[in-house]
Order: structure tokens, then C-alpha cells, then sequence
């Protein structure tokens, strides 16, 4: 089985879970890496690129002309409509949700004027809302050249995603959770995606999927489409299922500097999950929602 992957340690780490999960079936695979446009560009924006899928696409078009079996994606990246022709095969157990500050080599204290580096507009939104006081700065490229950047600048802090840190065995000893932001919808999950004709890939990597992550990550994925809102805009999410078997939603959308954040949540059972991601973004583009999307429709 050929299994493509971009070429970060991240994604390899990524692509190298899912090889282990096929080799327990006795499958043979290898890894074939793949640049994505993402990758490429590593000093715009991630909102200003323009392109859904920015770090997908590439390895989706490789799927499609049967150049690899199955694409391995950090779930938070993968657009809510999948390219036609292609299938998620399953979605694996999810590691930590939430993002982290990781502090800079300067001094620093949160109610002074601080520079927080970012190239997420959700957590750049979210976090100018908490202290509006705060300026940020972009910063772009893979966790380890990010972390080499923070070093390097006089920034007060970067923010990262705890998953991958963590992952990598790179999460600082003095980082800080930041419980109170919303991570984007299927923060901390891996996806696997397979061609939609391909029953023997699906069937085998059905046996792989965590269904607790795949319908918390799903009622996410909803409600993100239901916004009609790309994965680089400024809404969070998260879905959890308590000991009874609940769904419990949290979700937001925030004005990118910060003005203005429009909360919404609710609770259904496991069968109901699009109900409920209907509700919650029907309320919150009444809310204001949608007057932030639409000004950023640019983008």
C-alpha cells in the first residue's frame, strides 16, 4: 500500500501511525512524500493564499491519479467537501485539542503591550479578543523551523498546536495550555483518505478508525460547513462525548482583531450531531457570525 504524506516530521509522523496501523495487518506499505502548495509558500498567510486545502490538495490529486493508495492529513486541514471521487477511510484516535503559548527568549507580561506570533487567524482572533492591548505577527513553516524562528525574534510568544509538539517530543517545559481557546474543528486529529471505488482500502481501514474521534470530529466538520467558512477562518470548535454517551458542543466565531466573538454551543446524542451543527450556526450567523464571514469572503 502506498501511502502518501507531505514531508514534515509532523506529517511524517502522521503517515508513519497509519503505516504501523496497516503493517498490524500483515499489509506491506510504503511511504511516498509529497510537497504540498503549503509548503511551498511559507511566508503568506495561510488565510491569504486563497485556496482551500492548501496543504491537501496535492497529495488528493496524486489519490485521484492513482499514484498512491491513501493520503494522510491532519483532520483540522482537510475542506468539509472532499474532492469528488474520494472517501474518508477513517480517522484515528485524537491526541490533545487544545493550542499552547510557547514563550520567547525575552521577558514578557501579558497586561503590557506584547507581539504574539501566529499565522492562524482563529487563534490571532481569539487571543487580540482576550487582550486587545496585543499585537501580532505572522509566522509560517513547519513546527520545527517555527519553534527555530520564536528563538530568533523578539516576540513575547508563539502559539502552537499542543498535538503536534507533543508529538514531536519538541513541547517546552514552560509552554502553557490555553484551555480557554476554541481549537479549529478537528484539531489534533489524523485522517485517512482513500478513493471511493477502492472497497478493499476502505474496508481495511475502517478497522482503524476511533468512532469516538470521528463523531466529534464529524459535528465539527458541520458546523464548519454549515458557516460555509474554510478551514483558515476564525471559527472554533469542539465536541465531546461524556460518560453517557452526550455530545457537548463549544463553538465561535471572532472578528480577526478581536472586536467582536459570537459563542454558541449545545448538547444532542450521537445521532443527532447534524441537527445540532445546523442549530448552532443558524444562531451564531444570527448572532453576527455572519457579518464577520462575509467580510472576509477576500479571503
Amino acid at each position: 500500500m502506498r501511502i502518501g504524506t507531505r514531508e514534515s516530521k509532523l506529517a511524517l509522523w502522521q503517515a508513519q501511525k497509519v503505516q504501523s496501523h496497516i503493517f498490524n495487518q500483515d499489509i506491506e506499505s510504503q511511504l511516498v512524500t509529497i510537497s504540498s502548495d503549503g509548503d511551498v509558500d511559507l511566508s503568506t498567510p495561510l488565510y491569504q493564499l486563497g485556496i482551500q486545502g492548501i496543504f491537501t490538495k496535492t497529495l488528493d490529486a496524486a489519490l485521484l491519479q492513482n499514484k498512491i493508495d491513501v493520503a494522510v492529513h491532519s483532520y483540522k486541514d482537510v475542506p468539509t467537501v472532499l474532492a469528488k471521487g474520494l472517501h474518508i477511510a477513517a480517522v484515528l484516535e485524537r491526541g490533545n485539542v487544545h493550542d499552547v503559548f510557547v514563550p520567547g527568549n525575552a521577558p514578557y507580561n501579558f497586561n503590557d503591550v506584547c507581539v504574539i506570533a501566529t499565522s492562524s487567524m482563529r487563534r490571532k482572533a481569539q487571543w487580540l479578543y482576550k487582550y486587545k492591548h496585543h499585537t501580532t505577527d505572522n509566522i509560517r513553516g513547519n513546527v520545527t523551523t517555527r519553534l527555530q524562528k520564536l528563538k530568533q525574534s523578539n516576540w513575547a510568544g508563539a502559539i502552537f498546536a499542543k498535538a503536534g509538539l507533543e508529538r514531536l517530543n519538541l513541547l517546552p517545559q514552560n509552554a502553557m495550555e490555553l484551555n480557554w481557546m476554541l481549537p479549529a474543528p478537528a484539531q489534533g486529529a489524523v485522517v485517512i483518505i482513500c478513493r471511493e471505488n477502492d472497497e478493499k482500502t476502505k474496508a481495511l481501514c475502517d478497522r482503524f478508525t476511533h468512532w469516538q474521534t470521528a463523531v466529534c470530529t464529524h459535528l465539527e466538520r458541520q458546523l464548519l460547513n454549515k458557516l460555509n467558512a474554510g478551514c483558515s477562518l476564525p471559527v472554533g470548535a469542539l465536541a465531546e462525548i461524556d460518560a453517557e454517551n452526550l455530545i457537548r458542543l463549544k463553538a465561535n466565531i471572532t472578528a480577526p482583531d478581536g472586536s467582536v466573538k459570537v459563542d454558541s454551543g449545545g448538547q444532542c446524542s450521537i445521532f443527532e450531531v447534524d441537527k445540532l451543527a445546523t442549530e448552532c450556526a443558524q444562531k451564531m450567523l444570527g448572532a453576527g457570525g455572519e457579518k464577520i464571514l462575509n467580510s472576509l469572503n477576500r479571503y
